[in-house]
């Protein structure tokens, strides 16, 4: 409904807010008949145009028009006594000279703008708002489009807060401009593109209380200055590149109450300076280099008024040392986070035992061990307010008591991943779990999955040894749809066919099954995953032909079905359907067939490898239009899901691939392939391909890996190829190549073994180019008649070998110590693989 038009017969009315109301409609011109309003709140009231009218209410001191639209200027004039004024969300740059109008306001303190487009001045000085006290010009962009702060702002005197954030296309240093503002008290410079150190002129604003520069390019050292800004309360100086330590002189802010450093490359020691900073109720140093152990000052931070620190982040540092000898007496803690650092020793459940506030726990990625005797540490169930808790990598032995789960109950997400806990689950949990995310992946945990109730959103099981039918665990729950988004049941021992009750978990985003014993044929219900982008099922026993039903699946984004036992043609939709793809692995099964041209209308396509199938006939040429692959020094496009990256995460968001490998693929490599120049990989190995290497192949100029082995590839390999400055590996044995090896910086370093089963000649083959044009067949270990070149390689080999081998068989003690040595090895590098952090 509109807004009612009686309201204009209320005319003693003084205050009036309709924000929020959701009131459809013009706003009516009788409001124009309240003039005794003082006070008018029109926030989001359907985004429709004032009326001229309200150009009446002379009394006004508080109008609040964000998020609607404007047709005249006329009735702002009129309200002498206005003092605060929002108009954030709207187009002030045409038709009238908004800014001049508002600066004859000689009442106006507070002026909001966010989210507008407001003229550039050339002049500056025709702009002159003498009693601005707070200007808001966040999310602000300008017409014409500027780079940098408008010189008019520094011309307001009386300014007390200035918000300029979120203004991305702003750039170059901070203006010292800044300076003339000497009565700011909150200064947020965040979320924009400065790209200098901190300018000095900063440090002279003595009254400053708030100040943010967070998320911007800073760089260069924290001046000692800071500590002459000792009126400050909050200081956000996070996600920059500041380097250098921690200036000691902050140890003069005695009024900080929140203090942010985090993300930036800071590095030496927390300063004892800090134990100063009695009003210090959050301290975030997380992900620099900082080093050292834990200051007993961050202990005994207390003020007056008997306020602990409350708020403490150490993440992703170098910290050393048993943190809990100086945090332990953090009664009042409620979030604690030091995790990724290289925190060791023995943490007894006495050293915990007074952090009974805490709601964010997270020590997972040191090097701790849990002193916790035959159970799980008990510590935690008296924790009632505990929300996060992260103990991934602790080194924790144990089964998870039922009594755990009962105390867990309130909390909202849990990793436990990358420890050494066992146990059946389903003896020791009562009731189905409730806990919204839930990692207890890389563990030893064993029998039937447990079952969940309707509040999972996150479960990751993975790698551990989970057994029998996912029967029950998938279908148990018929009542009502599963709330769950991420499923990660990788790498157990679960058997039988994968259940077909799908159509009961509808909000699913990523489901993986990858390496476990499944049989049988794919599900249908799978295809009723309408949100479903991931699904990884690869390294399993399924039979069948490719899943029909996943026609439905259409924001699909990764699709792994590869090491399996399915078979039949790859079918056309899959290119039609599927559009959103980035990642296509159907490796190692027996698929046969073409492969469908429609694989190339995937044009996000990033990954795709069919290699160990039985797919004939030729290359699609059309594959020039997988324009993902053509993209070079393209920002990331990997797919992010559960906020870390899945398998592919570490190579994926920089890599393109396409894998045709140990198929029966005919013709010529296609010259259209050539096009594709931000691939990355390109693997035709064992093949049955003839033809020429194509001219145009150094047009790939990301190329990294070629591997065109055990062909029928003729002709000489295109000196171009010599251009691929990124080039790694080429493998072009075992084919009818001829001529000379092209000299470049690099081919010249590949090993002979690449070339060989070929007529090549050059190095790195031990054969010469004769100079009459013949070339000379190297076969390496397939050719015929005595090979030195190895001959000699293989008896190196035996002799080093035996010089090693021969003190380990003679000297039992040197055997010990290096099996030892070796074992320790493998654990550091199991360590390392499975490392994981929670933030």
């Amino acid at each position: 409904m509109s807004i009612p038009s009686f309201l204009g017969t209320m005319t003693s009315l003084t205050h009036l807010n309709l924000s929020y109301t959701g009131f459809r409609g013009k706003i009516p011109p009788q409001i124009g008949n309240l003039s005794n309003l003082v006070y008018l709140d029109l926030r989001y009231v359907a985004n429709r145009t004032v009326p001229s009218q309200i150009g009446n209410l002379s009394k006004l001191r508080y109008l609040d028009l964000s998020r609607n639209r404007f047709l005249g200027e006329e009735w702002v004039s009129s309200m002498w006594k206005l003092e605060y004024l929002d108009l954030s969300n709207a187009n002030l740059s045409k038709a009238f000279d908004w800014l001049h109008t508002l600066q004859s306001l000689p009442s106006l303190t507070h002026l909001y703008l966010l989210e507008c487009t407001l003229p550039h001045y050339n002049e500056p000085s025709l702009l002159n708002f003498s009693s601005l006290q707070t200007l808001h010009l966040s999310f602000t962009s300008y017409s014409p489009a500027i780079s940098f702060v408008p010189k008019w702002i520094f011309k307001l005197k009386k300014l007390v807060s200035l918000q300029l954030s979120d203004n991305y296309e702003i750039q170059g240093p901070i203006p010292c401009g800044i300076r003339n503002l000497t009565l700011l008290q909150n200064l947020d410079l965040s979320f924009n593109s400065f790209s200098s150190s901190i300018p000095d002129c900063l440090y002279g604003l003595h009254r400053l209380k708030f100040l943010n520069l967070m998320d911007n390019n800073l760089h260069g050292t924290i001046s000692d200055a800071l500590g002459n800004l000792t009126s400050l309360v909050e200081l956000h100086l996070l996600y920059n590149q500041l380097e250098g330590t921690i200036p000691t002189s902050l140890g003069n802010l005695t009024s900080l109450v929140e203090l942010h450093l985090s993300s930036n490359q800071l590095e030496g020691t927390i300063p004892n300076s800090l134990g100063n900073l009695t009003s210090l109720v959050e301290l975030d140093l997380s992900r620099n280099q900082l080093e050292g152990t834990i200051p007993t000052f961050l202990g005994n931070l207390r003020n007056s008024r008997e306020i602990d620190l409350t708020y403490l982040r150490l993440s992703m540092n170098k910290f050393s040392g048993n943190p809990f000898e100086s945090l332990g007496s953090l009664s009042k803690l409620s979030s604690l986070l030091i995790n990724g650092n290289n925190f060791q020793g023995v943490v007894n459940e006495d050293d915990l035992a007074n952090l009974t506030s805490l709601k964010k726990f997270d020590a997972s990625g040191n090097n701790f061990t849990l002193k916790i005797g035959p159970n799980f540490p008990l510590w935690i169930q008296s924790l009632n307010k505990l929300q996060y808790v992260g103990l991934s990598n602790t080194g924790i032995f144990d089964s998870i008591p039922t009594q755990m789960w009962e105390a867990l109950s309130q909390v909202l997400y849990l990793n436990l991943s990358h420890n050494h806990i066992h146990g059946e689950l389903v003896t020791t949990i009562k009731n189905p779990i409730s806990i919204q995310t839930v990692d207890l992946s890389t563990n030893h945990l064993c029998g039937k999955l447990p079952y969940l109730s309707n509040d999972v959103y996150d479960l990751d099981l993975s790698t551990n040894s989970f057994s029998e039918s996912m029967q029950d665990f998938l279908c148990n729950n018929q009542d009502k749809p599963m709330q769950l988004e991420f499923l990660n049941l990788a790498s157990n021992n679960l058997s039988g066919e994968i259940p077909d009750c799908w159509i009961n978990w509808p909000f699913l985003v990523e489901v993986n099954l990858q390496s476990n014993h499944f049989v049988g044929n794919f599900p249908p219900s799978m295809g009723s995953l309408a949100e479903l982008q991931s699904l990884e099922i690869r390294n399993n026993l399924l039979s069948g032909i490719f899943p029909t039903s996943l026609k439905k699946t259409s924001q699909l984004i990764s699709l792994d079905l590869g090491e399996n036992n399915l078979s039949g043609c790859i079918p056309t939709w899959v290119g039609e359907k599927l559009s959103n793809m980035k990642i296509l692995r159907l490796r190692s099964n027996s698929f046969s067939g073409h492969i469908p041209n429609e694989i190339c209308q995937m044009s996000l396509l990033q990954v795709l490898d069919l290699a160990k199938n039985n797919l004939s006939g030729n290359i699609p040429s059309c594959f020039r239009n997988l324009s993902a692959m053509t993209l070079v020094n393209r920002i990331s496009v990997l797919l992010w899901l559960k906020g870390r990256g899945d398998e592919y995460g570490n190579i994926l968001g920089l890599v393109t691939s396409i894998d045709l490998s140990s198929n029966k693929l005919l013709g010529e490599i296609p010259r259209e392939i050539t096009d594709l120049n931000g691939l990355n990989f390109l693997n035709l190995s064992h093949n049955q391909l003839i033809g020429p290497i194509p001219e145009g192949i150094d047009n790939m100029g990301s190329l990294q890996t070629i591997d065109f082995s055990r062909n029928q590839i003729s002709g000489e390999i295109p000196p171009t190829i010599s251009n691929l400055s990124f080039l790694s590996m080429l493998d072009v044995s075992y084919n009818h190549l001829k001529g000379k090896i092209p000299t470049g910086t690099q081919l010249q370093t590949f090993d002979a073994s690449r070339f060989i089963g070929n007529n090549l000649c050059g190095p790195p083959l031990p054969i010469n180019c004769s100079s009459n044009g013949k070339t000379h067949s190297y076969e390496g270990s397939h050719g015929h008649g005595v090979n030195w070149f190895f001959v000699s390689a293989t008896i190196g080999f035996v002799v080093g070998l035996w010089i090693v081998i021969a003190p380990l068989l003679i000297c039992r003690s040197w055997r010990h110590v290096y099996f030892h040595f070796l074992d320790h090895l493998w654990f550091k590098l199991q360590s390392f693989s499975s490392y994981s952090i929670t933030v």
